[in-house]
Order: structure tokens, then sequence, then C-alpha cells
């Protein structure tokens, strides 16, 4: 069976995404990663993003992992001195959930 040509025009239409043209592609309601240079972006990275961005990929090739577990992620952030030391904040798209500690 074939498909018309103005179905398979639009199955195969993708735009780039605004904030990173390079990198992320929009079709439908879904989006997708290509393997893209996350430096490539828009965004501009700070100095502890970039650190971060490099420890993950040493991590990556000295352990052969594609892709690391979340425990592995935090073991990098654990090892680069991260310590949760502010009061929480707002992330994007959600609003802050203070926890109550009750001893």
């Amino acid at each position: 069976m074939t498909t018309p040509a103005k179905t398979r025009k639009k199955r195969h239409k993708k735009t780039a995404a605004a904030d990173c043209p390079s990198g992320t592609v929009v079709s439908g309601q879904t989006q997708r990663r290509r393997l893209i240079d996350p430096t490539t972006c828009v965004r501009a990275y700070t100095d502890d993003d970039i650190q971060f961005m490099k420890a993950m990929d040493q991590y990556k090739l000295e352990n052969r992992r594609q892709f690391p577990t979340w425990s592995e992620v935090l073991e990098v952030l654990n090892a680069l001195g991260y310590r949760k030391v502010a009061d929480p904040t707002p992330m994007p798209g959600m609003p802050i959930v203070k926890e109550s500690f009750n001893p």
C-alpha cells in the first residue's frame, strides 16, 4: 500500500526548535534530539556547566557507558564536589514544593 505524497511530506516535515536550531528537531507533538555538540547550542553555558559536561564525557569514555544511570550521574556530581547547601528554588515549569520535616 502506498501513501499519498501529501501525507508523506507531512510525516517527514521537521522544523528546528528555536532555542537550539542545530540539534532539536520538532515533528508534530514529539521532540527528538539528534547527535549534537551541546556547546553549539544557542544557550550560553557557564564554566560549571562545561566542567560537568566534560566530566560526564570522561566518565562515559572511561567506563564504556554511552547512557549512564542517574546513580552514575549523581556519583559524578558528588565527585565534582556538589552538595545541597541552599534552599530549593522553583524548577522551570514546576512550582516549588517545600518538604516538611517531622522527627
